[in-house]
């Protein structure tokens, strides 16, 4: 009796560990391009992108470097996973393989658009939805994507002053440098609003000894003459508002004071 419990015992665990085996290969998911050629892969993939299904098309391009390796095929392959990465909201990693690509292929006839997508993917860097409601402008956020973008840009220029993508490369640019001359009047903006005018002074300072012929050196040379009025020092602060109506002969500032509700950003269509 004993001896046939334990073959029943025995029989139940084997059809247990078949029924567990069966259900792991069940879910075991299944590589649809075996046998598919690499153009069919990426005929697949760019339908995947044409379709705004970025988050599907970024394993059949992963595939398609590893089965099309050391081919033109495989180098499109990595640009088109790098901006689907940047339309998926996945910009570090958008990034990382823009990196890798630049460095596996230096000459590569589409450098200069990669430069110009790492360009744009640093431009962009949170100017998403929260930012649009809480209305926050390029200027008001830090500044080392900005930067970064700037560097993208002008290798772009320097190397490529004859690509399709140069001129807006350029014009993003002048961008950039406004907005980080006008990221240090915000910041002197802050301080001032708080009583911190000395803080306030020396990064309205930084953007008139950085920067030159951008706009918002109006404000920061207002700030400085500001600041020093409030701190008593006359002789500055009289130095400082000769240089801002000599530079700023119309200036707004002086009959509107210190800003209080920022303009519409530039990006802003509603």
């Amino acid at each position: 009796m004993l001896r046939v419990k334990l073959s029943v015992v025995y029989a139940l665990g084997l059809m247990t560990v078949a029924i567990g085996l069966a259900g792991c290969a069940s879910t075991t998911p299944v590589d649809k391009t075996v046998g598919m050629s690499p153009n069919a892969i990426y005929a697949d993939a760019r339908d995947s992108m044409d379709n705004g299904q970025y988050d599907k098309a970024i394993p059949l391009l992963e595939k398609l470097e590893a089965r099309a390796a050391g081919t033109p095929l495989a180098q499109q392959a990595q640009l088109d996973k790098a901006y689907a990465q940047y339309k998926s909201t996945e910009p570090a990693q958008a990034i990382a393989t823009l990196d890798r690509f630049m460095k596996l292929h230096p000459a590569s006839p589409a450098l200069d658009y990669a430069l110009y997508l790492k360009g744009i993917i640093n431009f962009n860097d949170d100017l998403g939805l929260f930012s649009a409601i809480s209305r926050q402008d390029l200027s008001e956020r830090d500044q080392k994507a900005s930067k970064e973008a700037f560097e993208s840009f002008k290798e772009l220029v320097a190397r490529f002053p004859d690509s399709r993508y140069a001129a807006d490369a350029a014009q993003r640019m002048n961008y950039i440098v406004g907005s980080l001359a006008q990221y240090e009047v915000h910041v002197a903006r802050y301080y001032y609003q708080r009583g911190a005018y000395l803080a306030a002074i020396n990064r309205a300072q930084t953007a008139v000894s950085d920067y030159r012929n951008v706009p918002a050196l109006e404000e920061a040379l207002f700030l400085i003459y500001k600041s020093y009025d409030a701190l008593g020092m006359v002789q500055l602060r009289d130095d400082a508002k000769r240089i801002l109506e000599s530079s700023y002969p119309k200036s707004e500032f002086l009959t509107k004071g210190v800003k209080t509700k920022k303009d519409d950003p530039w990006w802003k269509v509603w």
